[in-house]
């Protein structure tokens, strides 16, 4: 039966912001980026000159550019307004547009708490794609975003090892990042052999890009931008990624990091538009916050939910589709306080309307951690989620006023032909993991709690066919062709 709670519903319904505060922030945006200007690592020579071309100042002798306001408007016009991100299977395209709303998972965590020992241990290749296989498996989770470090491969094929291991493990659209452009060049090769070439994998892109251009405050990162270039000139979707912490990276105010995480939004959506008019870019503000007892990232705050919803609202006002964030949390394992925190965080991005939130599943300790069990758990609160967008559904077949007569005063609804038609789509049946029988039969069962549950059903995944997603003759190909470590 086809998951009525997946992927594509519309949010919308929470906007922390009015149109007029959008304006005002803004407006504010493209103060900054004038009158304030952007810094920049050294080695973006041919970068600066494009800038210069099109009408930035640039001064040299400050490492300063400034943008105005018209080379920033003419430039983010040209951004597609939709962005398709391919599955490939096609049961799980990501059409980003408007307020649909996707969710998975996140990236880089340096830890796995394993799911036998209950420690935090390095993460490895091994996890990428255990994880898959559970992503692969679980509905409410829409694509996979490499989750985890794996510090068992080398620098020189780390790129290109994770994003086949991926594609082993799970058909659903897979986002990353890369080393450097040419780490990001063998991915490309990699996946044109999976799609079966380049042109094939431009029309139909089965992986992205994500690039951290921006180092908060306001400074252009080296390598991050140059790959973000090479990404639009091959039209592979870029997620520009920008992540300040209020307090710390961005002002305290939550307006204030707002305008500084839009203007840098901005000038990467203006790289990549000069770069080649037309690219596929997502609009990627994280706004977040810092602990001020420790300085630490703050990923459970209720109003890291209420950042992410507003920058649904920034990147629509220029109509462009956008990447962010929720399901963060600072909870070191898979407990109530993970539950409460990423609940939050993901109900309000996701009734804000954000296209593509990612961190959504899987990510404990404010980024540093993943647990399997944990995708299950966020699997079963993101389904909850998109639930909540589709509404409540009033139309004569809903409204039962057939059955109401047909019952009449005094009966009961059990064996109602009404009851067996709409038992299973009305209300959300869920993964699973959440519990609602009977103490004693819960008992009788083990008394497990939910994390004890989603280990078991994590198990139950990986124990399961382990049959790769790639063919024997594409896996050939690829391992002619690169030094793959599996």
């Amino acid at each position: 039966m086809e998951n009525r709670y997946s992927g594509g519903h519309l949010g919308g319904q929470y906007r922390p912001l009015d149109p007029e505060q959008i304006e005002r922030i803004h407006q504010a945006a493209l103060y900054i980026l004038e009158n304030i200007g952007f810094t920049y690592e050294q080695g973006l020579d041919d970068t600066l000159a494009m800038l210069e071309d099109a009408g930035a100042k640039i001064d040299r002798a400050h490492s300063r550019i400034y943008f105005p306001p018209d080379l920033i408007l003419s430039q983010i016009s040209k951004t597609p307004e939709r962005v398709i991100l391919y599955s490939r299977d096609a049961q799980n395209d990501i059409d980003l547009c408007g307020d649909r709303v996707y969710m998975g998972t996140g990236g880089m965590a340096v830890t796995v708490v394993d799911i036998e020992t209950g420690q935090a241990r390095k993460s490895c290749l091994q996890d990428i794609y255990n994880i898959g296989r559970i992503v692969d498996r679980l509905d409410n989770i829409h694509f996979y975003l490499r989750p985890c470090t794996a510090h068992d491969v080398p620098t020189s094929v780390y790129d290109v090892n994770c994003m086949y291991t991926a594609m082993q493990a799970t058909t659903k659209h897979y986002m990353t990042g890369a080393i450097d452009r040419q780490s990001f060049r063998d991915m490309l090769a990699l996946a044109s052999i999976v799609a079966g070439d380049e042109k094939k994998l431009a029309d139909k892109p089965i992986f992205s890009l994500i690039t951290c251009f921006a180092i908060s405050p306001l400074k252009l990162c080296t390598q991050s931008t140059l790959n973000m270039q090479e990404a639009c000139r091959h039209r592979i979707p870029v997620a520009l990624s920008s992540a300040p912490m209020a307090g710390s990276t961005s002002p305290m105010t939550m307006a204030g990091t707002l305008a500084q995480l839009h203007a840098e939004e901005l000038v990467g959506l203006t790289i990549g538009q000069l770069t080649h008019p037309g690219a596929p870019m997502l609009y990627g503000g994280i706004p977040g916050s810092a602990n001020m007892r420790t300085m630490g990232y703050q990923g459970g705050a209720v109003e890291f939910g209420m950042m992410n919803a507003a920058i649904h609202q920034l990147a629509a006002h220029i109509n462009v589709p956008n990447y962010n964030s929720s399901g963060l949390t600072d909870a070191k394992i898979p407990d109530a306080q993970a539950g409460w925190e990423k609940a939050f965080s993901s109900l309000l991005a996701a009734m804000g309307g954000s296209n593509y939130i990612h961190h959504a599943a899987g990510m404990l300790e404010s980024m540093l951690a993943v647990a399997y069990e944990q995708y299950i758990i966020d699997d079963e609160i993101i389904g909850m989620c998109t639930r909540v967008l589709e509404g409540i559904i009033v139309d004569d077949e809903h409204l039962a006023i057939e059955a109401i007569a047909e019952v009449g005063p005094g009966g009961n609804y059990l064996m109602s032909p009404h009851t067996l038609e709409h038992m299973r789509t009305e209300f959300f049946a869920g993964n699973g993991i959440t519990d609602g029988r009977f103490r004693d039969t819960w008992v009788a069962d083990g008394s497990l709690d939910t994390r004890e549950r989603a280990q078991e059903m994590a198990r139950k995944i990986l124990e399961n066919d382990s049959s790769s997603k790639i063919d024997k003759r594409t896996d050939k190909i690829i391992r002619d062709n690169f030094d793959i470590k599996t």
